[in-house]
């Protein structure tokens, strides 16, 4: 009788402490929504390849990220508008819509934009840059702002 006692407490103080020291603190959340939201991003990298915009073109792949859980941007030919989702450092985006134009220099980079979008679980602010990443931590995309 006991022993399964002190197991239960040692389970229960063991769940107590990792909850304590998983969760983050709100004055951390607020620092971080600070640092992501209402600003322009300009996208730097799509994966661990870097985006460089050809020299004539108008419309770079960018996102803001709205106090009110709203997204919109650009794809590098579209427009993106949507919805988001935090809790603590994960991110749920999504779902998008987009205008429908036809771009003949840029529609690659938009599938492969868009589609990055939609692995996003998570994020990261460092200064001026923005990480976006997948369940597994790993960058999606990343992006700065002036």
């Amino acid at each position: 009788m006991f022993k399964a006692i002190i197991a239960a407490t040692l389970i229960t103080s063991t769940f107590f402490a990792t909850g304590c020291t998983s969760t983050p603190n709100s004055t951390q959340q607020v620092q971080n929504l600070s640092l992501l939201q209402n600003k322009n991003w300009t996208l730097t990298h799509i994966g661990a390849t870097e985006y460089k915009p050809d020299s004539g073109s108008r419309n770079v792949p960018s996102i803001q990220f709205g106090s009110d859980l709203r997204i919109s941007g650009s794809d590098g030919c579209n427009r993106i508008m949507g919805q988001y989702a935090l809790k603590g450092q994960h991110m749920t985006i999504g779902p998008l819509a987009s205008t429908k134009m036809f771009c003949q220099n840029s529609m690659q980079i938009a599938t492969q934009y868009t589609e990055a979008l939609n692995k996003v679980k998570g994020f990261q602010v460092y200064d001026k840059t923005l990480k976006l990443v997948d369940q597994y931590g790993n960058r999606v995309l990343q992006y700065t702002t002036p």
